[in-house]
């Protein structure tokens, strides 16, 4: 399958997910997934690695990069493609950033989240990262993306060249508003997995809906 020249789509899968190795085999026979984010819910007292380990083997075994949240043991052990990490405000992260891109680069991709400001994603920007994400996790509480990641994305993907994605709403047609900004990847949760027709379904109406409103990447 030829990868899309526009904004993609990267599935955030939380712990507390029920029947989660389901969910995803479903959710990548909708169509184009670019990549998985699995991510530990708050006051979780599961086996992080243990959810991790089976959704990393489908992730991969469908040419989905698969990358684990704040734990870099788990994704070690896990034979994870990444690691994404949430990050203090201003340049509070940005030694912390420097370090597990030093640290696991380029064995395995680096990202940076929970950008909140113009100042902290150039500040991370600056250690090279693979990505940066702007927004939270768990931050889709509402139907439509944070006005203000929007924002953020759209000034990011004007002006740096490192990949960005930008977390959407809990309605699947959030993912318009994200691919208006020009940003390389559109992230999507709740709106996914607890779509009304399932994952299969959502997935394949949020490539639907990127093929139509998506502008194309310039050639680089």
């Amino acid at each position: 399958m030829p990868v899309p020249n526009r904004c993609r789509l990267v599935l955030v899968i939380p712990d507390a997910l029920p029947d989660a190795d389901k969910a995803l085999s479903k959710a990548l026979e909708g169509g184009d997934v670019a990549s998985i984010i699995l991510a530990k819910t708050a006051g979780s007292d599961g086996n992080f690695q243990q959810f991790c380990q089976p959704l990393v083997h489908i992730a991969q075994t469908a040419g989905v990069a698969a990358v684990i949240a704040n734990d870099t043991q788990a994704a070690g052990r896990c034979n994870a493609d990444g690691i994404h990490v949430d990050l203090p405000g201003g340049d509070a992260g940005v030694p912390q950033l420097r370090e597990l891109i030093a640290k696991f680069s380029p064995a395995m991709m680096v990202g940076g989240g929970a950008v909140k400001s113009r100042h902290m994603a150039l500040s991370l920007g600056e250690t090279n990262p693979d990505y940066l994400f702007f927004g939270k996790l768990d931050s889709d509480i509402k139907s439509e993306p944070h006005a203000k990641m929007l924002a953020l994305a759209e000034w990011w993907a004007e002006m740096v060249e490192v990949p960005g994605i930008c977390m959407g709403g809990s309605e699947v047609d959030s993912i318009i508003d994200v691919a208006a900004t020009g940003i390389d990847f559109a992230a999507l949760s709740s709106a996914i997995f607890s779509h009304n027709e399932g994952p299969k379904e959502a997935v394949k109406l949020a490539n639907e809906l990127l093929d139509k409103h998506a502008p194309e990447f310039e050639d680089v």
